[in-house]
């Protein structure tokens, strides 16, 4: 449950759905399995074992969207087709034209749609109506954005925004590694990615390796931008910053320590306590790093 990358967004300061009709909006557009010439389904699930498409804690929501998706390689169609192609030449005494090999590549792929086996996937959402928060456990903006459509479609519309600031990240995290310090409760870890600004793009990572050294500085001096940077916030939670605004390889720390001592808890009563746990400690730092980075004046007025 534990989320492990975040895309964020800015709910609207009038959000007002509560988690009975959001469970009945998801409810009507549910997962259903693939039919036998689909190569794809997608709907809402369940996000904990409790059945309920909204797993509610403490006013904070957890949703799911599930996606089944038919494994049917390009390489295997055209494989299949081919030999298919072979057969065809033999017969006819003439070799398959293009539009015989389209036609061709067409009949094989509905064939093989219906054998073809499927893999399902899901991804997680947290909303936070007291914080004005929707933020998904996704590594990219695709797999965001793909949940952020479905929940549009489900409740009529849905006008959030990605979470923006005034200061660019990329030039904030420079700047902190030249002053060798990090705002607030944030602290500077030991993993770094710096490009080149021109054509060539080039690309230095660092990983577990002190960043305070002055080779650091000299790159940044000489042009170099930071597209990623590892830190720690409040000796809680170490995450890497990306250019993009992006949160990645969340780490929560001293968890593992609570959850041995809390082993005896049930199941379902410990799902609850680490979404709570979750929940406060992110909305906490997303707090914070958007009044390091300065919010948006609008982005502001809704939280």
């Amino acid at each position: 449950m534990w989320f492990k990358n975040l895309v964020v967004y800015r709910l609207p300061a009038d959000w007002s759905v509560s988690a009975a009709q959001l469970e009945e909006q998801l409810a009507l557009r549910s997962l259903q399995p693939c039919g036998a010439f689909d190569m794809m389904s997608r709907g809402w699930t369940f996000p904990s074992s409790a059945q309920r498409y909204v797993h509610t804690t403490n006013g904070q929501h957890l949703i799911a969207l599930g996606v089944e998706e038919k494994l049917l390689p390009a390489s295997i169609i055209r494989q299949v087709a081919a030999d298919r192609a072979k057969e065809l030449e033999a017969q006819q005494g003439y070799p398959v034209g293009r539009r015989q090999m389209r036609e061709l590549k067409e009949r094989v792929t509905e064939e093989l749609r219906g054998r073809a086996l499927t893999r399902r996937r899901m991804t997680r959402a947290w909303i936070d109506p007291v914080n004005s928060w929707l933020v998904v456990d996704a590594a990219g903006d695709s797999r965001a954005e793909e949940l952020v459509e479905a929940l549009r479609d489900a409740l009529g519309s849905l006008p959030v925004q990605l979470l923006e600031t005034e200061r660019s990240p990329s030039m904030s995290m420079a700047s902190w590694l030249m002053l060798g310090d990090a705002p607030q409760k944030f602290v500077i870890d030991q993993d770094l990615e710096l490009q080149a600004a021109d054509k060539s793009k080039a690309t230095i990572r660092y990983s577990r390796h002190p960043l305070e050294g002055k080779e650091i500085r000299a790159h940044l001096s000489a042009g170099m931008y930071v597209t990623k940077l590892g830190l720690t916030w409040n000796d809680r939670v170490s995450f890497v910053l990306t250019e993009k605004l992006q949160i990645k390889r969340i780490e929560f720390l001293g968890v593992a320590d609570k959850q041995e001592m809390e082993s005896e808890i049930d199941a379902e009563e410990q799902f609850d306590l680490d979404f709570t746990l979750m929940a406060g400690e992110l909305a906490r730092l997303l707090a914070q790093l958007s009044e390091v980075l300065g919010a948006r004046a609008a982005q502001q007025a809704a939280a």
